[in-house]
């Protein structure tokens, strides 16, 4: 039997969006309800929700010397849970209006890694935070030169500050085996590379 969600966005009944900040980041209030799974609607729900806008996020990779490019910045918000807020990470970029995801990618390579791409493809799309945030985080993975790759990277305008690393792809596997990333667009990137290796690049062997 094919599996059918019954309730979609039809369902919900927004009764006001009252804006509460807008700075760096928006936040927004929703008063709404929602129909149950059981029958009959919710009562009235209130939430504060994070209006980040939509992301890239890409996973450059060489196949001729079988590194992934990985960069290392400093996060606020990690301070919370991890002694480390330098984290290794994909490559990462919001979407402007009228900007193709794909040319984020582009220019998010060359001024976060210094690198170009040579080949991109699309991985997927997932929300981050659904229950309080927004933002929908789209995946690639490229094909780059290393050669030339490294040093410090970013724009002075957005205070970054990037270590750019070439890592071995059996190192970055080991890692990701051992739960040292934190950052889940990279978690879930490398996922993916480990589950169609051999798809996208053919077999070793």
């Amino acid at each position: 039997m094919k599996f059918v969600q019954k309730l979609n966005k039809s369902d919900v009944v927004i009764e006001s969006i009252t804006p509460l900040y807008k700075g760096f980041f928006t936040f927004n209030q929703y008063r709404l309800k929602h129909k149950l799974h059981e029958g009959g609607w919710s009562e009235e729900i209130t939430r504060e929700i994070f209006e980040r806008g939509d992301a890239i996020a890409v996973l450059p990779y060489d196949p001729n010397t079988k590194e992934f490019i990985l960069i290392e910045q400093f996060r606020v918000a990690a301070m919370r849970t991890s002694d480390q807020p330098w984290l290794l990470e994909v490559i990462a970029g919001m979407i402007e209006d009228n900007e193709a995801p794909d040319d984020v990618c582009r220019r998010e390579a060359r001024e976060e890694a210094g690198i170009e791409i040579t080949e991109l493809q699309y991985i997927m799309r997932y929300l981050p935070s659904p229950g309080a945030c927004t933002e929908q985080l789209t995946l690639y993975f490229a094909l780059v030169d290393s050669t030339n790759v490294g040093g410090v990277h970013g724009l002075a305008s957005e205070h970054e500050d990037i270590l750019v690393h070439k890592i071995h792809e059996d190192e970055v596997m080991q890692w990701l085996h051992e739960g040292r990333f934190i950052n889940s667009a990279t978690i879930i990137a490398l996922q993916w590379f480990a589950i169609n290796r051999d798809n996208i690049l053919g077999s070793d062997d």
